[in-house]
């Protein structure tokens, strides 16, 4: 009796491990920002992300990075560009930098880009974004479009919080109160969606919605903003205020994005 109580313990106990291991975690995303002056330091970070970091990134386990450039950089004195990076874990922040660097293949490609003069530099600056997906999208996903590649949108957004308890709100919000699943229903093509976990504006959420065109986006968010569930979501108190700054870029995938 005793070793058939001891046996269906062991087997309870590891079932229960078994639950939580395989228990789906979420994905991490970082977004490198390159920050230009001129269109020269463009077509040259261009050359470099096609030809050598996105195949050392390949070599190094990473697939389907997106780059993507703002539609407002033809005017802009802030030049930008965009790189979405997937990752499995945390962990492999730190271990792709350290994989690619030691990648005599990508040393070999990105030559020009990695030998720059002080004089003649690739860009203004670089900045990097750590995030962590949501609860409710644990993983990027590669959009659904039709459009062609100057037609597509990619709409990435930045809501910064008050305070870190209204911040966490805004993301229960999206979690907990059905503003993902809105997105679903009305068709939005999300990317992704993440809390920011490092970078220079926090608290800070991001998420990334994908049209056909600039006029298939306004006409989603024509409808989402009448939506009877989103105006009873928007609505409730333990909502309100949770927002003190919102960035909206408009932004099409590079002809080498992969996404």
């Amino acid at each position: 009796m005793k070793k058939l109580l001891f046996l269906f313990t062991s087997i309870c106990l590891l079932s229960t491990c078994f639950a939580f291991s395989s228990k789906p975690k979420p994905a991490y995303y970082q977004i490198t920002v390159y920050h230009f002056k001129n269109d020269a330091q463009i077509k040259n970070v261009d050359a470099y992300l096609q030809a050598a970091y996105i195949p050392a990134l390949h070599r190094a386990g990473v697939s389907k990075v997106g780059v993507f450039k703002p539609l407002a950089n033809d005017t802009a004195a802030d030049k930008r560009l965009y790189v979405f990076i997937p990752l499995k874990s945390i962990n492999q922040v730190d271990q792709i930098d350290v994989s690619i660097w030691k990648d005599a293949q990508f040393l070999t490609d990105g030559a020009d880009y990695i030998n720059a003069s002080f004089d003649k530099t690739n860009f203004v600056r670089k900045e990097a974004i750590v995030l962590k997906a949501f609860d409710k999208m644990l993983d990027f996903a590669v959009p659904n479009l039709t459009g062609t590649a100057a037609e597509k949108i990619y709409e990435l957004r930045s809501y910064e919080g008050p305070t870190e308890k209204m911040y966490r709100k805004k993301v229960s919000m999206f979690n907990d109160g059905g503003e993902v699943a809105l997105f679903i229903r009305l068709n939005f093509n999300a990317v992704f969606y993440g809390t920011v976990i490092a970078g220079s504006r926090m608290p800070n959420l991001m998420y990334m919605t994908s049209f056909n065109s600039q006029a298939d986006r306004d006409a989603h968010w024509s409808v989402f903003k009448v939506d009877p569930e989103w105006k009873k979501l928007s609505a409730m108190p333990e909502y309100l205020n949770t927002v003190s700054k919102s960035d909206i870029i408009l932004m099409h995938a590079t002809n080498y994005s992969e996404l």
